[in-house]
């Protein structure tokens, strides 16, 4: 028998669009613009991080990360990710949404301050330090996925909550351009302050011994944003869907969302009791027959179009600065001193951001409820570069954190999209330490590194997964214009659900 949807959840599924709504947006949203901070920063400070800690007396070319190490820097928070979207994503359908979400911006803030300290005597010690923060600084990002999409998902109403959840998401592209601009303004600073010859023209004078506190100051500023909204994250009251359907309170649901919403919201009694009963008979757990049934090939398709498009997304955002200079964009290492290096890569990236990547989250958020889906020269090469991140954020990038927060029944939400999430974070990790070594020339590869495949032909890699994803889309529903009840179908039991 089909159970009948609660007025408290009718009430949000038909809400106008109002100032709570932006509000969520706004709570939520800061945590990813902290996350794409914090994961993101490091690719603007490996370069410096290779000439303060590797650098080699009479070498023609400054220090650099050798393979092993720049992997770990480059990758190990997202290792860290992985593990956090799992277990957080879990703890959030068992504890509820609110109560682990303010625990995930503490670990944030606290680990990116002491990754910003890292010490240590030698250079080994200084990287394993640094390792170790950013590893439990990536756990504590890998819970803001799951919590934050199905917060939104659960507050937004069915017409435009899409646009909300994509807006959430969006707010990675500012925290990207933030990185950049953070970095811009520190080397700046330090450049007009301690100016310092290329390394070609004087080795040991190109790198000043205050450079040392430029990737330091960089690294501690995403604590900034994470802090200010740990207050308003705590105001927000658990999600009605959780209280209603998991926690069995319509009546403490209906109370929160009145105050919400300012309207008063009287939950049925014989509704909430049918309501109750319908989401005790269908009790099934992940793993269970029934979740197969429903739910399997929506799991194998949101997880496998995740993952494949992260080895492509993570391993061009983590490496832009590397394509940047192998297309001449940016100088030669020997031709800068070492801010100088870190301020021309802030500032490609600060580029990127602003044609590709922003503009790519915000057509999402603007179209998302609207349509249902979708050179040799350097200067060319940049430009159609940049049309990738444009496109990448216009459409999967965006729908990959949107789809798993709205398909999967309210108990196993957060669960699957930290699930789904996880596998994107495997493949951003074969990406980060795959494309380190494939990109690398044939001929002549940087020291230390295999001969690889080259930029161009990894290029051709990344663009045929991303066709095999393209595939993989065909296993995921439509959610447009249904409630989240709708959509997994939870309140009906599996006769009606086949």
């Amino acid at each position: 028998m089909a159970g009948g949807q609660l007025k408290v959840l009718t009430t949000l599924d038909q809400a106008k669009t109002q100032w709570y709504h932006f509000m969520a947006i706004v709570i939520a949203g800061m945590g990813f613009f902290t996350d794409a901070y914090d994961l993101f920063c490091i690719s603007l400070v490996s370069k410096l991080l290779g000439r303060l800690y590797y650098s080699e007396p009479n070498s023609p070319n400054p220090g650099s990360l050798p393979p092993n190490v720049s992997a770990a820097v480059n990758g190990v928070a997202l290792c860290g990710t992985l593990a956090g979207q799992l277990f957080f994503g879990w703890l959030g359908d068992k504890l509820g949404r609110k109560s682990v979400y303010g625990f995930t911006l503490i670990l944030m803030v606290v680990c990116s301050v002491a990754s910003g300290l890292s010490f240590g005597h030698t250079a080994k010690g200084v990287i394993a330090t640094l390792c170790f923060f950013r590893f439990w600084l990536g756990f504590g990002i890998g819970g803001d996925y799951p919590l934050s999409a199905t917060i939104m998902s659960e507050y937004a109403n069915k017409r435009t909550r899409g646009a909300f959840i994509a807006a959430v998401f969006a707010m990675q592209g500012f925290g990207i351009l933030f990185g950049a601009i953070v970095a811009l303004v520190v080397s700046s600073g330090f450049r007009n302050s301690y100016p310092a010859p290329s390394y070609e023209q004087n080795a040991t004078a190109s790198l000043v011994p205050e450079a040392d506190f430029v990737w330091r100051i960089i690294l501690m500023f995403g604590t900034i944003p994470a802090a200010l909204t740990y207050y308003w994250r705590m105001k927000m009251p658990e999600t009605a869907r959780y209280t209603a359907l998991i926690a069995r309170n319509a009546k403490q649901a209906a109370a929160d969302m009145s105050k919400v919403l300012n309207t008063e919201i009287v939950e049925d009694k014989d509704q909430a009791e049918l309501a109750s009963a319908s989401a005790g008979n269908n009790e099934w757990g992940l793993f269970s027959p029934q979740f197969l049934r429903r739910h399997g090939l929506h799991l194998l398709g949101t997880t496998s179009t995740w993952f494949l498009l992260d080895i492509a997304f993570y391993s061009q955002n983590l490496f832009q600065k590397d394509i940047f200079s192998k297309v001449g964009w940016i100088p030669p290492p020997k031709t800068m001193n070492a801010i100088e290096e870190v301020f021309r890569i802030a500032r490609a990236q600060a580029l990127i951001a602003l044609c590709g990547t922003i503009p790519g989250y915000w057509f999402t958020v603007f179209f998302i409820d609207i349509v249902a889906a979708l050179p040799r020269h350097h200067t060319g090469f940049v430009v159609m570069y940049g049309f990738t991140f444009f496109f990448a954020n216009f459409g999967p990038n965006s729908t990959s954190f949107i789809v798993p927060a709205e398909i999967f029944p309210a108990r196993l939400r957060s669960t699957c999209h930290g699930i789904s999430a996880a596998a994107g974070k495997a493949g951003a990790i074969i990406g980060a330490f795959g494309f380190l070594y494939a990109a690398q020339d044939p001929h002549k590869p940087e020291a230390g590194y295999s001969p690889g495949i080259g930029i161009r032909n990894a290029l051709f890699v990344l663009a045929g997964t991303n066709f095999l994803g393209m595939i993989m889309t065909l296993l995921v529903p439509e959610s447009k214009g249904l409630s989240l009840e709708e959509i997994s179908k939870e309140t009906v039991d599996d006769e009606e659900a086949t």
